[in-house]
C-alpha cells in the first residue's frame, strides 16, 4: 500500500481530490518532479545518420527529461494539475522553480522548431498529451499558469494545427492499446476544445469520434490485452462515446457495444517485482480503471452500471498499489495516471459540451 491506496475503494474512482492529504499529494508528484529533469535514459528513436545524435536538451528544451516526449509532456501535466488542485503542496516550490525554469518562450521556440522537418513526430499520443498541458494551464486561474501558458502558446498553435491536418482527418481509427490509439487521442483532443472554447475544433473532433465508432458493436473486449497494452481500445473508445453522444442516445450505443454483463475485462495480474515493459500492464488497469468510471458515470442507474463500477474500483486498487514501483520503466509515466485517474473530476477530462 501507499499514500494513495485509501481503505474506501470508493474514493480511488470518485475523480475528487478532498481525501489526499499533503503527503499523498508529494507521493504523487516525487517521480514527476525527479523525471521531468532526467535526461538520461532517453528513446531516441531513429537515427538517420552519424550526425543525428544530439542530447535530449539540445533536441527538446523543455520535455528532454521522463524517458520519452511525451512522457514529459504528461509528466508537466501532472505537476500543473497537483499545484491547482493541492495549495498547500509541500513541494510547492520547488515544482515552480522547474517549471519556471523550462517553460520559458525560448525554450518553447525550441520545441516548436522541432516540428518544422518532423510534422508526424509523436502523433497522436504527445499531440493529445501536449494539448491536455495546455488546457490544463487555461483552467487554472493564477498568475504562474498564465505566465506558462503565454509561454506555451507557440507550441500549443503548432500541434493545434498539425491535429486538425494531420491527425482528425483520417480514413480508420487505430484501434491499439499502446501510443497510436485514436479514441484516447480524440478524447484528449476534445477536452482541450472544450476548454478552451475552441468551437471548431470541438465539432471536428467530434465528427471525425462519429465517423469512427457510431456503428460499433459486439466489441471483443474478451481478446484484450493484445500485448503490453496501457490503453483498453474498447474502453476507450467508450469513454470517448461519453463524451460525443447524450445521456440517452450513449447507453443505447453501449448496449450494442458492449451488450453482455459478464463481458466486463478483469484486472491484468502483475506479479510482484515485475519490471520492464510488463509495467504498461500497471497502467492498463489504471487507464481500465478511469475509463469504467466515466462510462459508469454516464449510463443510467441499474445493474449494469454499478456492476461497471465494481469493475472501476477493482482495476483502481490493483493499478495504485503497484503504480509507485522505483523502476524507471513504470516511474517515468504511471504518477500521471494516477493522477488522471484519482482527479479525474476536477475539472478539464471528461468536459461536458
Amino acid at each position: 500500500m501507499n499514500d494513495l491506496s485509501p481503505s474506501d475503494d470508493a474514493a480511488l474512482i470518485a475523480g475528487r481530490a478532498d481525501w489526499i492529504d499533503a503527503d499523498a499529494a508529494a507521493r504523487l508528484t516525487a517521480h514527476p518532479l525527479d523525471g521531468v529533469d532526467t535526461e538520461y535514459p532517453h528513446a531516441t528513436g531513429a537515427i538517420d545518420g552519424p550526425d543525428d545524435v544530439t542530447p535530449p536538451r539540445e533536441r527538446h528544451p523543455v520535455f528532454y527529461g521522463c524517458f520519452d516526449w511525451h512522457s514529459a509532456v504528461h509528466s508537466h501535466w501532472c505537476l500543473v494539475r497537483a499545484l491547482r488542485l493541492f495549495p498547500e503542496h509541500p513541494d510547492r516550490d520547488e515544482l515552480v522553480a522547474g517549471i519556471d525554469e523550462r517553460l520559458t518562450p525560448e525554450r518553447v521556440a525550441g520545441e516548436v522548431a522541432w516540428f518544422d522537418d518532423r510534422e508526424t513526430f509523436e502523433r497522436p499520443y504527445g499531440w493529445a498529451w501536449l494539448l491536455a498541458l495546455a488546457a490544463e494551464l487555461d483552467r487554472w486561474d493564477d498568475p504562474r499558469a498564465d505566465r506558462w501558458g503565454d509561454a506555451l502558446r507557440p507550441l500549443e498553435e503548432r500541434i493545434r494545427a498539425l491535429v486538425a491536418e494531420r491527425f482528425l482527418p483520417m480514413e480508420r481509427p487505430h484501434r491499439v492499446g499502446t501510443h497510436g490509439n485514436t479514441a484516447f487521442a480524440l478524447s484528449l483532443t476534445l477536452d482541450y476544445a472544450r476548454t478552451v472554447g475552441d468551437d471548431a475544433l470541438e465539432s471536428e473532433a467530434v465528427e471525425t469520434a462519429l465517423d469512427c465508432y457510431r456503428d460499433d458493436a459486439d466489441a471483443p473486449v474478451g481478446y484484450e490485452p493484445l500485448g503490453w497494452d496501457f490503453l483498453s481500445p474498447t474502453l476507450a473508445e467508450a469513454d470517448l462515446m461519453r463524451r460525443v453522444l447524450d445521456p440517452e442516445p450513449f447507453a443505447a450505443w453501449f448496449d450494442g457495444f458492449l451488450p453482455e454483463m459478464d463481458a466486463l475485462p478483469s484486472p491484468v495480474s502483475v506479479a510482484d517485482g515485475e519490471g520492464g515493459v510488463a509495467l504498461h500492464l500497471v497502467g492498463l488497469n489504471v487507464s481500465r480503471a478511469w475509463m469504467l468510471a466515466g462510462v459508469a458515470d454516464a449510463l443510467p442507474t441499474g445493474a449494469r452500471r454499478e456492476a461497471i463500477r465494481a469493475a472501476a474500483r477493482t482495476h483502481a486498487r490493483r493499478g495504485v498499489e503497484k503504480a509507485f514501483t522505483d523502476d524507471y520503466a513504470g516511474s517515468h509515466w504511471l504518477s500521471s495516471f494516477v493522477c488522471y485517474l484519482l482527479t479525474r473530476n476536477e475539472g478539464g477530462i471528461g468536459v461536458p459540451r
